[in-house]
């Protein structure tokens, strides 16, 4: 009995030591968001998320069928509202979207079509605490969030056409809109004029 308690104490010496160690070198190097989350944040990250979705949430389905122009409304308000930080094809590698902390997940890859409509429709509608994800949902329920639940499901699919149609409709900052009127002018001098 006293050897089984020694080994007890030991072992958990050795595990707090390790973890201050650990906490230790991250208060030395500072905690950057250029960093990789580490694969206990993000263990610890999921499970918040998880535990931070109400049950009758998660079971909830999107009243909007996967109909074109359900898709295509979607399509269109994820691409003006979205795509800064996710990227029109859902990767997140966007200036914003790799420098948050943690990064902007793929949506296409199963950390996210695995989750429920009712999941994802939590997530757009509240946000994630302590993330970059802000809460977009606006009173008791939000169409607009649950046609982006079947956007966001239809991701991997996405057409290069597709693709194209949402570069057109992304948010341009004043830089971008000067150029585009600075190239249209360019490319109508010496144009017949109407």
């Amino acid at each position: 009995m006293k050897r089984r308690n020694a080994v007890i104490v030991v072992t958990l010496l050795i595990v707090i030591g390790a973890i201050s160690l650990f906490w230790i070198k991250k208060i030395a190097r500072g905690f950057s968001a250029r960093e990789q989350p580490s694969v206990v944040e993000t263990i610890v990250a999921r499970a918040a998320r998880r535990m931070a979705i109400p049950v009758d949430a998660k079971n909830q389905k999107t009243p909007f069928a996967p109909l074109q122009d359900v898709l295509t409304e979607a399509r269109r308000h994820f691409a003006d509202h979205c795509a800064i930080c996710h990227s029109n094809d859902g990767s997140g590698k966007t200036e914003i979207g790799r420098n948050l902390y943690p990064k902007a997940p793929d949506m296409r890859q199963p950390n996210t079509q695995n989750l429920t409509d009712g999941e994802i429709y939590y997530v757009i509608h509240n946000g994630i605490r302590l993330t970059g994800m802000p809460a977009w949902g606006t009173g008791e329920q939000d169409e607009d969030s649950w046609k982006l639940v079947l956007f966001i499901r239809h991701l991997p699919q996405l057409t290069p056409d597709e693709a194209r149609e949402m570069e057109a409709l992304n948010p341009k900052g004043p830089g971008e809109k000067q150029e585009e009127q600075e190239e249209q002018q360019f490319l109508n001098e010496g144009q017949p004029s109407d």
